[in-house]
């Protein structure tokens, strides 16, 4: 009785936060209620039933295992529960998804009872979430005779589970939301400050936008029984940011439909919409829960009677407005005609929306259940020794005579599988591609471990190559929240297969890293693809996707993804660099002159750039790498040298083994065989049998970017424009300034650099600005706080191996402790140098923040409203991106630096430096 009177008692305390109870995912807690259940005199009969029948996670939780071994019993009549009929049992059982489940409903329906072996051989044929070892049991049925599996197996090979599924409603009537103006990022709808509680669903959904918003969107529900509410991003995208599991998450619980009756706070088919339609990796997402995602388009660029675009004073476009969507707005979606209605008015071609595969995901509840469809088809029908019959909507192929490959076009052609066999692919074909390697990050872990669990994997596939769990999102503060969260995330993954921060054995230290350097270092063949559950997954080798939490669930668990192969914009460089610039520099430049080239269209969103920096290592090349996910594109692709290819395959092997020597490596030797593939890749450069990675000379590109290194004759800062009389234009990454525009007078409250946009090179800047003051000046003195926060321990202890830590020392404050690390966020700061844990820190907001109404000068890439500092009653936070030496000289003088002063103090600085040819940095 200890634990349900616990439970009883964790209920009694959500009800005091408006919460039910939460959902039952441990054996202990589950057997205990079963027993109850069993105790017709019970006092907790009733409670007990309804917990067990709706309150429990299904796949493969500890608690699932027990209720579907009671629901076993239940339909062998070897229990009996006047409320749970046999047939009731079933239909449970048919709800939870996979895992124990079906190993129950294949005992059931092998076994020798015929009617029962009948009744879940029924429910069998709807389910699609078996693992190889269901599948085995059922070919060694069929092959020693048994006509049930027979019959399952004929049912599979028709894909009877899909095609038996109601179709989607020709007309699906909306009432509009609209969430905000501008780029709504997934931090309004799932914020980093409230990460902790992302896997306890119905918790999280308290943060989705306001409370406010959330009245507002349950009164429109209410008053719309028949509608379904869409939330809709204003003159801006939807979904732009990290986090979209959880957003897309808390926008289906207030807007979605239940996914099970049976299984509490997991909702589906959420319609979510932008004016420049939905963020690539977002609508992945909502896919994944069969949503709808629509480009809107309702605001247009104004022309003149030439067709001209007409603009303000500031240069911008002047946007018309095509039709409305104010909150309230009664709209139809025709999944038919494809088109987006006000009545029997036809406002927009919404065909995008409505291609026949995301058809077939919102008949089937989301793209889970299409991919496991299709495998187990598959395996139905060589098992049967038949053809495959034609059931789901053939994959696009697009194949262009003459045409080359661009570097994305080469790396899907060489990892896709289930395509035409000698088709070479283009851009626009669907395709299905193997996954090298799969890094899954730890405020969205606890979700990832959670998707694993409801599709019932077990064991991570033997196709990756390599796979990691990161400790880089709560790497700050070790507070009772992450005490509680991060171990058992660890031990799920751990035992999974993946390579893992912490050890849950405690054999080695904790590494707290950040997961895109640890991804970059890990990836040891640049035709490699990746699948990250963080935005900034984006490699500088290979080509790397950001996902949700769920998509890096399926990767792991099949070792594939799908998708179209994007299309790319080529981005090179003319010019040379002033000696007084950092890369950072040319980083941002490249959006701003992007943006000017094309009118201020931005035509690297949804699209892959492929960047030319092949004088670049990967380290350096990696600033710019994962500054796209900023620019809003899909990914990226570096073109590199081959001599720094190698140089980067060297770093890499020396940074996996020193993982290896710290007794990461697992059972699998995950790790030494990541070497010996960097191994192979450096003999076949060196030999000249496989070159780098180059796309070919007459590819197809979207669009070519050429950014004018003479151009850039100043610091460039990326500004959230806070105070912009046009709010859709704010916190857009997109406004880009030259240092002279704060004319050396705009006051900086808080530096910090650190988070994944810096590199060994821009720590030791760092130390040599210190180093030169300490000698002219005798002092260093800040007059605004640092705070410093080294992406990995590799790199700090390197710093310490040459000298560069010691002068960092000398000026902080405070130094970290992994063997004390700090257990509460800090609150103030002083002005002084802070030496934080390796890790996300202030760029992630969920546990250190600036001061309220701050001013932030950082390395980082996150300007969204209250992500790194949030707002006061007078004034806004803003975070402001720069280079390292720009935050170094912004917290000494408390202000932006004119030109003059920046240019005096980087003399003599060894910056990070960049040329289109290898001419100046050959070693």
């Amino acid at each position: 009785m200890n634990i349900y009177n616990d439970y009883i008692k964790e209920i009694e305390e959500r009800k005091g936060q408006g919460l039910h109870p939460k959902p039952i995912d441990g054996a202990e807690l589950l057997s205990e209620i079963i027993a109850q259940i069993k105790d017709l005199h019970n006092e907790y009969r009733a409670d007990s039933l309804n917990f067990f029948i709706y309150n429990v996670v299904p796949g493969t939780t500890p608690a699932a295992n027990v209720k579907a071994n009671f629901l076993k019993e239940i339909v062998l009549g070897q229990s009996v529960v006047a409320e749970i009929t046999p047939a009731f049992a079933l239909e449970l059982l048919s709800h939870m998804k996979g895992g124990t489940s079906i190993a129950v409903l294949l005992d059931l329906a092998l076994g020798t009872d015929v009617a029962i072996a009948n009744e879940a051989a029924a429910v069998l044929k709807t389910q699609v979430f078996l693992y190889e070892a269901d599948t085995d049991r059922l070919e060694a049925a069929f092959k020693s005779g048994n006509e049930i599996a027979a019959a399952i197996l004929e049912s599979y090979a028709k894909a009877e589970f899909f095609t038996k599924l109601p179709e989607i409603a020709e007309e699906i009537k909306v009432v509009t939301f609209v969430a905000g103006e501008g780029d709504i990022s997934t931090d309004l709808l799932s914020p980093g400050n409230q990460a902790h509680s992302r896997s306890d669903r119905e918790l999280h959904g308290k943060c989705l936008i306001s409370p406010e918003a959330q009245a507002e969107i349950k009164a429109l529900a209410t008053a719309n029984p028949d509608k379904s509410v869409m939330l809709i991003a204003e003159k801006g995208t939807m979904g732009v940011g990290s986090s979209r599991m959880s957003g897309v998450n808390n926008v289906a619980l207030w807007s979605g439909k239940q996914a099970s009756p049976y299984v509490p706070f997991i909702n589906i088919a959420p319609i979510v919409a932008g004016t420049n339609g939905i963020s690539p990796i977002f609508l992945t997402t909502v896919d994944v829960t069969g949503g709808i995602g629509l480009d809107l388009k309702n605001w247009v660029k104004k022309v003149d009677e030439n067709g001209n675009v007409v603009r303000n004073e500031s240069g911008d476009p002047i946007l018309e407005e095509v039709y409305s969507v104010a909150t309230g707005t009664v709209l139809t979606i025709n999944t038919k005609t494809k088109k987006l209605y006000s009545g029997d008015k036809e406002l927009i071609d919404i065909s995008k929306a409505f291609t026949p595969q995301k058809i077939e995901f919102i008949k089937a509840g989301g793209s889970y259940a299409i991919v496991f469809g299709k495998k187990l088809q598959t395996f139905a029908s060589k098992t049967l020794g038949i053809a495959i019959v034609p059931v789901y909507a053939p994959s696009k192929e697009v194949s262009v005579e003459g045409q080359g490959l661009t570097a994305v076009e080469k790396i899907f052609n060489k990892n896709a599988v289930g395509s035409t066999p000698g088709k070479i692919l283009h851009a626009g074909s669907d395709v299905r591609v193997t996954v090298n390697i799969v890094g899954s990050q730890d405020t969205t872990g606890l979700m990832t471990s959670q998707e694993l669990e409801s599709m019932a994997a077990t064991v991570i596939s033997p196709i990756v190559d390599g796979a990691y769990q990161s400790g880089c999102h709560t790497a700050s503060v070790w507070d009772n929240k992450s005490k509680a969260n991060i171990p058992r995330l660890m031990k799920f993954m751990n035992d999974f297969g993946l390579i893992t921060a912490r050890d849950p054995k405690g054999v080695y230290h904790a590494m707290t890293d950040v997961i895109h350097k640890v991804l970059n270092d890990i990836t040891v063949n640049e035709w490699a693809i990746i699948i990250g559950g963080d935005s900034h997954t984006r490699m500088s080798k290979g080509v790397a996707f950001g996902a949700d939490s769920g998509t890096v669930a399926l990767a792991l668990a099949t070792g594939e993804a799908s998708m179209p192969i994007p299309e790319s914009v080529k981005v090179t460089f003319k010019g040379e660099m002033k000696g007084y610039m950092d890369f950072r520099d040319v980083v941002h430049a490249t959006q701003a002159q992007m943006l000017k080239t094309f009118g201020g269209e931005n035509v690297f969103q949804g699209r892959i750039i492929e960047v030319h920096l092949g004088t670049l290592n990967a380290d350096q090349a990696f600033t710019f790498t994962d500054w796209t996910a900023e620019m809003k594109a899909k990914a990226s692709i570096c073109i590199s040298e081959d001599y720094t290819l190698i140089e980067s395959l060297e770093m890499a092997k020396g940074r996996i083994q020193i993982m290896i020597d710290k007794g990461m490596d697992n059972k699998n030797q995950v790790l030494k065989g990541l070497i010996a593939i960097a191994d192979k890749r450096i003999a076949e450069v060196i030999s000249g049998e496989k070159p780098a990675l180059r796309p070919d000379a007459n590819a197809k590109y979207y669009a070519e970017v050429v950014v004018d290194l003479d151009q850039i004759a100043e610091p460039m800062i990326a500004d959230p424009d806070v105070n912009n009389a046009d709010v859709s234009k704010r916190y857009t990454h997109d406004t880009i300034r030259p240092l002279s525009f704060y004319g050396g007078v705009k006051k900086v409250d808080l530096g910090f650099i650190g988070s994944c946009m810096v590199h060994k090179g821009d720590m030791k800047i760092l130390a040599q600005m210190l180093k030169n003051i300490d000698e002219h000046e005798g002092k260093v003195a800040f007059k605004a706080p640092l705070v410093v926060a080294p992406p990995t321990y590799n790199i700090v202890d390197e710093l310490k191996a040459e000298g560069d830590w010691e002068i960092l020392q000398k000026y902080s404050g405070f130094e970290f402790d992994d063997n004390a690390p700090k257990g509460v966020a800090r609150t103030g700061y002083e002005n002084m140098l802070y030496l934080e844990r390796p890790g996300c820190n202030l760029c992630m907001g969920n546990q250190e923040k600036a001061a309220k109404g701050d001013t932030v000068m950082a390395t980082s890439t996150r300007l969204f409203q209250g992500r790194v500092v949030e707002d006061t009653e007078g004034k806004k936070g803003e975070s402001l991106l720069s280079s390292t030496p720009v935050v170094v000289l912004s917290t000494i003088l408390g202000r932006t630096p004119t030109i003059e002063e920046y240019i005096t103090a980087v003399e003599g600085i060894n910056l990070t430096k960049f040329a289109p040819s290898h001419k100046l940095l050959v070693k």
